[in-house]
């Protein structure tokens, strides 16, 4: 048997062949077992062609599976929501139930749920399949709906083959979307939102909370309905012109995807379904999860890797998206969650408790969706690190395209809040930013939504704080605000132009935006205060923050002036703790950082390649909120040293002011 190029390109794990092969195999057999090596995984994942409720020639038809079940009913605003014989489903094979009804039995809007009977009891269930899900205002209460749209929404531009080279993400939520206090809609996203991600310079979106939750406050991560686009948000038809126009502005749309757990709601979700407690959970300590108040897959049984691999199918038919970010990949792949590991050594990814089933799915999954669409992008968010989660399945890995590179906000987190300015190292800057496996792509970031959530704060708040009340008009100097305002720009620079994948920037970061995010709660007054984004604030010339967004958008320009920016490597030439100096080149790009909060350097010599140099961008630049102390038209020539004519390098020497960045760019 041929040996596994994950295993080859690190000698490291040679160790753990048995299992890593192991592993490898047993996702293969359960392939086969699923197929039965008479189909292809895109031909199995078509579930939710049979199941749910579709439009016939001759009506409709509906099928459930519910093998515990010993009736079902549909209940519905077209029976008064009564139990009636003719709404009556009948069984067949497998567990599976199914209904066929004259057309005029139902109507496009028409709210219904079932009736679901078992041995020992009888409740109201949401289709586990439906695609529609709406909430009334008064009640409070989830129906499934019919949605049968006259005109459907019918798509204006082909699907995009992605600019992966960089993958630059803006992280969104719908919701949070608009200005106002209260839920915004898809087609304000559309037209209001959009727009901004396209002139910032990002290629790629990823929503968050489009599968349908109950509880608008859990962001999306308590899912109910897995092949519902959240109502709230507005119709199936305002999401796919969405990602239509996206696609005509050349932005990719990838999904937070939830498959590592679900919403424990009986009634609006799939807890106890058909009244068992092992349809689509685990059952016993396993069933719930100890951090999340949640409940956890099965992803042993084959109904639920049928289900689930249906539904990574679905999306990307139905509505054009792009690929996924997988949300709590770690929780996924152990038996403990991740849960109090500490992760120190190989021995912690190979040592038995890793959930083999899970293991099988997510491979399973990243196959079938490159199979759907090759240009795919997939991503894991994975704190444990574990080897060949972004490798491809045919090398031995589980088929990620990118990782999350979790460990560089929380080092900035970290550093913020324990560290003194003096005390910033740029030693531990660059091995933070640039450590990570050779054979797999990571998507960095300087904090995401969880760094802005109630009870954290962005790094504009730990920075700034307080002061963001007060002294945010241009013309109030403020020494708090300008070293925020410069430390913010830098940490991002750093961040983004070491990546070896891609870049992630959460909705409304990129200008600062204030205070944290708190979703309308008993706690709050159900306030939406802090569950919103104050665009007006960037749109103000005379406050700083267009400071930021503007640094934003020309960092991301200087980044795509580089042909295959994350396939080109990232050599360092200095760094100094004693001086908090980092320098490192990129192609043509020449990137120096002075973190030191009060040493500015006159003639700094950097050993290069020989020519002339540019500045290309600045961030202590007066139209990025800088104090403009250096003259950037000028260009600088490296001086010849006979010293290193060998190794083909000069001189280069630059003003380094304290506390700010430049790059250069190489002209000849």
């Amino acid at each position: 048997m041929q040996e596994l190029k994950l295993i080859k390109n690190d000698p490291w794990l040679v160790p753990y062949k048995r299992t890593i092969q192991g592993r490898f195999d047993y996702a293969l057999q359960k392939e086969k077992l699923l197929t039965e090596e008479k189909q292809s995984l895109t031909d199995l994942a078509s579930g939710y062609l049979y199941f749910g409720l579709h439009r016939t020639a001759s009506g409709w038809v509906f099928r459930e599976w519910a093998p515990n079940a010993t009736a079902i009913y549909l209940i519905g605003s077209f029976n008064s929501w009564q139990k009636q014989e003719d709404y009556r489903l009948l069984p067949e094979e497998n567990g599976v139930w199914t209904i066929q009804l004259t057309v005029d039995k139902l109507s496009h809007g028409d709210l219904f749920k079932l009736w679901m009977e078992w041995n020992g009891g009888a409740g109201e269930r949401i289709p586990a399949w439906i695609r529609r899900v709406v909430q009334d205002e008064q009640t409070k209460v989830f129906s499934a709906q019919v949605w049968n749209p006259e005109h459907p929404y019918v798509f204006k531009h082909k699907k995009i083959k992605p600019d992966t080279d960089p993958l630059l993400i803006y992280e969104c939520h719908i919701g949070m979307g608009t200005a106002e206090e209260k839920v915004g809609t898809y087609d304000e996203f559309r037209r209001n939102v959009l727009p901004r991600i396209a002139k910032g310079g990002y290629n790629t979106i990823q929503i968050m909370a489009i599968q349908e939750h109950p509880y608008y406050g859990s962001f999306g991560y308590h899912v109910s309905s897995f092949f519902a686009a959240s109502s709230r948000f507005g119709t199936p038809e305002e999401l796919k012109h969405l990602i239509d126009d996206a696609h005509g502005m050349g932005i990719a749309v990838i999904m937070d995807i939830v498959h590592s757990h679900a919403v424990k709601n009986e009634v609006e979700g799939l807890a106890r379904f058909d009244g068992s407690f092992n349809q689509y959970f685990l059952t016993g300590s396993r069933r719930e999860h100890p951090a999340w108040d949640s409940l956890c897959f099965d992803y042993g049984k084959n109904e639920v890797l049928h289900f689930l691999l249906s539904n990574c199918k679905f999306w990307m038919e139905e509505y054009g998206f792009d690929g996924y970010r997988f949300d709590g990949v770690t929780s996924m792949l152990y038996f403990s969650h991740g849960l109090g590991e500490a992760f120190m050594s190989y021995d912690d990814y190979f040592n038995g408790h890793q959930d083999d089933d899970a293991i099988a799915y997510l491979t399973l999954a990243n196959r079938l969706i490159h199979e759907v669409n090759p240009d795919a992008i997939t991503i894991a968010e994975e704190v444990s690190g574990m080897p060949g989660l972004a490798v491809p399945v045919k090398d031995g890995g589980y088929g990620f395209d990118y990782r999350m590179a979790m460990n560089i906000p929380d080092y900035w987190i970290k550093t913020i809040k324990e560290k003194k300015d003096e005390d910033w190292h740029p030693s531990s800057i660059w091995w933070e930013t640039t450590n990570r496996r050779v054979d797999e792509k990571t998507i960095s970031y300087a904090e995401s939504h969880d760094q802005a959530l109630v009870g954290d704060k962005t790094i504009i708040f730990r920075l700034i704080d307080s002061n963001m009340y007060w002294h945010m008009q241009k013309n109030d100097r403020n020494m708090i605000v300008e070293r925020g305002i410069a430390l913010h720009k830098m940490i991002r620079l750093v961040t983004a132009t070491t990546m070896n994948g891609g870049y992630l920037n959460f909705m409304g970061n990129e200008f600062g935006h204030p205070e944290w995010i708190d979703f309308p709660r008993e706690g709050n007054g159900w306030s939406h205060k802090y569950a919103r984004r104050q665009w007006h604030l960037t749109d103000n010339q005379d406050l700083k923050y267009h400071y930021l967004s503007d640094f934003d958008a020309e960092m991301i320009r200087v980044i795509k002036c580089v042909d295959k920016f994350q396939s080109t490597p990232v050599w360092k030439i200095w760094d100094s703790d004693s001086d908090q100096i980092l320098a490192y080149m990129r192609a043509d790009l020449f990137f120096v950082f002075n973190f030191s909060p009060s040493k500015s350097f006159v003639d700094y010599g950097f050993l290069t390649p020989p020519g002339k140099y540019e500045v290309v961008l600045n961030t202590d630049a007066v139209e990025f909120g800088g104090n403009g102390l250096s003259d950037d038209t000028i260009p600088h020539l490296t001086q010849f040293d006979p010293l290193y004519e060998t190794e083909n390098k000069g001189w280069l020497k630059l003003y380094i002011p304290a506390r700010s960045a430049i790059v250069l760019k190489k002209v000849n």
